[in-house]
């Protein structure tokens, strides 16, 4: 079994390194001075830079950069920008140490936008919030975080949003609330309660319908999003370890 994993592991980069040979050759991906020739700054020598978690997808914060402070981005792998008021160059978190790693950058189709994957050593916003866009329109009263205005859920943001609540029954305890008894009885209640859901998702991938199979594994995921809170951790940094490993 071990082998053919990694039989499997092999193939899997060999046809990422395959497919990164074609994006080259369609001027998909670009080396440091391609990017920097390809970029379109305006008749101020700016381009803006959207800042994007890499874990979460979370938009982050807008900036813009000039053709240095872009260079020193590359050359260091922090966000740096520039200043339009103070006209100067910024680097992301040097007075708050929220330095912003870039994982990846972006450039748009017409090249007067980048786009800038960070690993976030701390919030963004100088208010404390975690994006600079947290201010949001709500249309009808009542809706509910994570709740677009046609009512549906902002899939991207429920995961997120799942995990503040699970911290707010983490420091709180409310009475009547499930995920706080859990947390009451401590990780090896928590740890069992995981194990106990992952036996329902094998026990319906085996013998109930795909719906189940989802249903179940929902639940899974809950139960694991709590566990990871009771050990100070949550579910960005797992997929931090599984883009490592991809990596390697």
């Amino acid at each position: 079994m071990m082998g053919e994993n990694r039989s499997r592991d092999k193939a899997d980069k060999a046809k990422v390194t395959a497919d990164k040979g074609k994006e080259i050759a369609e001027n998909k991906l670009l080396n440091r001075e391609d990017l920097l020739e390809s970029v379109s700054f305006n008749d101020r020598g700016l381009i803006p830079a959207v800042l994007q978690d890499a874990a979460s997808g979370r938009v982050l914060m807008l900036a813009y950069m000039n053709r240095e402070s872009l260079e020193r981005t590359l050359a260091e792998g922090r966000a740096c920008f520039y200043s339009r008021s103070r006209q100067e160059l910024w680097l992301k978190g040097e007075t708050s140490g929220n330095y912003q790693q870039v994982e990846e950058i972006r450039l748009d189709c017409d090249g007067d936008t980048l786009l800038l994957q960070v690993n976030p050593a701390g919030p963004a916003c100088h208010t404390g919030e975690e994006s600079c866009f947290y201010r949001r329109l709500a249309e009808e009263a009542g809706r509910s975080a994570g709740e677009s205005l046609s009512g549906k859920p902002v899939l991207h943001q429920l995961i997120p949003e799942l995990e503040k609540i699970i911290q707010e029954r983490k420091s709180k305890l409310p009475e009547g609330s499930y995920t706080a008894e859990l947390f009451k009885g401590g990780p090896e209640k928590i740890a069992r309660k995981l194990g106990e859901e992952a036996l329902e998702v094998m026990l319906a991938a085996l013998t109930e319908s795909r719906e189940r199979t989802e249903s179940e594994s929902a639940d899974l995921l809950y139960h694991l999003l709590v566990l990871l809170a009771e050990k100070e951790s949550g579910f960005s940094q797992v997929q931090r370890k599984l883009g490592n490993r991809f990596a390697n």
